[in-house]
């Protein structure tokens, strides 16, 4: 009896270590969820970036799951604010980038099919320059111009960001570079990105969903993150910055330039 007691004691203590490892890799998660999404509320941008940059420097879960959940967090972050500032109008000179940011996500989301299955650290490696590119882009501190972007200018950027939607759900630094060069008020530059990275969202839903890409996986790591999204930007919104906002994007760029370098060594490491 004794030694049944004993192995009885031995098999829950395993069940309870297997229990505590499995829920490490969610907990991890909704941390980097919560960093993701304060960056993206005290900055405007970087949401998906940070998310990914450290998911993929950490090894955490497969990318394109990760990508996935992104899109839902992404949709859902842009639905709430449409619901308070509704009705908006997309600014005219977005759709161009509209029509070519449909696709791009297309491209991107064949692309991302592709290295998923044959090449995953090929998929790594190029999210890693991505994020590398992104940041330093980010960080060049712009004026605005004198007059509006010619619609090829929008064009261009819709359709990079269309094929960044479509890879890695993360459609923002093209677009947010080329809208906040506008001569436009800010108010009106941040309700026109947030619709067109919804438009951006329910379109990668729309191709990912029905080919069958949008795993279990994904469906609950969107599950899990939505709640943290919800609570960190009410309790982010009420809330001054910590800190100057120069000194916020600077630290939100070198945390992605420090993930996106990670993730480049450890992808060329692992092709080597």
């Amino acid at each position: 009896a004794a030694a049944a007691r004993a192995d009885g004691a031995g098999h829950a203590t395993v069940a309870c270590a297997t229990i505590r490892a499995g829920m490490w890799p969610h907990l991890v998660f909704l941390l980097f969820v919560a960093l993701g999404v304060y960056a993206q509320n005290v900055t405007g941008f970087a949401l998906a970036l940070i998310l990914l940059g450290l998911i993929g420097a950490t090894d955490l879960m497969p990318l394109t799951d990760a990508a996935n959940a992104v899109t839902v967090m992404v949709l859902a972050t842009a639905c709430a604010f449409l619901y308070r500032r509704w009705p908006l109008r997309l600014e005219r000179s977005l759709w161009p980038a509209v029509g070519a940011s449909v696709v791009g996500a297309i491209a991107g989301t064949l692309l991302l099919m592709w290295l998923a299955d044959a090449a995953y650290e090929v998929l790594r490696l190029l999210l890693g320059l991505c994020i590398v590119a992104c940041a330093l882009v980010l960080w060049r501190a712009a004026e605005p111009w004198d007059a509006m972007s010619p619609p090829r200018s929008f064009a261009l950027a819709g359709g990079i960001s269309g094929v960044l939607s479509g890879m890695f759900g993360a459609p923002g630094p093209p677009m947010v570079y080329l809208m906040y060069r506008q001569p436009l008020d800010p108010a009106r530059i941040q309700a026109s990105l947030i619709l067109f990275f919804g438009i951006g969202g329910l379109l990668r839903l729309a191709i990912v969903v029905p080919a069958g890409q949008f795993s279990l996986r994904a469906v609950a790591l969107s599950a899990e993150a939505l709640p943290v999204v919800f609570l960190v930007t009410a309790l982010a919104a009420g809330r001054p910055p910590p800190m100057p906002p120069k000194v916020l994007k600077a630290i939100v760029c070198v945390l992605l330039l420090a993930s996106g370098a990670e993730m480049i060594g450890a992808a060329v490491a692992a092709i080597g």
